[in-house]
């Protein structure tokens, strides 16, 4: 079990320093989708943040994260990847602020380490 971590460490490393520049070159901020919500990213985390005070009652946003790394297969675990995969933020009113990065998942049952290709914030509940 500690070789198989130790593996694990060691291509995380490879993947997270080896891709770090394609994220850097791509960082900076941007316009999300639903109006009055900037984010700003760089090669490990995003921050989207919303001042929507025409949203309608109990209209919820998340963060949508684009990541490249490695990355569990969905219901195969212990199966891992190393490729695109994507995290979202718990929901968040229109007028708050949401934090999103692409290793949210450290601890079992899944290791989830990149770097981020895009972020963009979306409707959770109308």
């Amino acid at each position: 079990m500690r070789n198989a971590i130790v593996v694990a460490a060691r291509a995380t490393a490879a993947v997270v320093s080896g891709l770090a520049f394609t994220a850097i070159i791509g960082s900076g901020t941007a316009q999300a989708d639903p109006q009055d919500c900037v984010i700003e990213q760089d090669a490990f985390s995003a921050t989207a943040t919303c001042h929507d005070t025409d949203a309608p009652a109990g209209r919820e946003y998340a963060l949508i994260v684009d990541c490249w790394g490695l990355h569990g297969i969905p219901n195969a675990f212990p199966l891992y990847a190393i490729g695109p995969f994507s995290q979202s933020s718990p929901s968040f009113v229109p007028t708050g602020q949401a934090t999103g990065a692409c290793s949210t998942n450290w601890g079992a049952p899944s290791l989830n380490a990149g770097v981020i290709t895009n972020a963009r914030v979306e409707i959770y509940r109308q």
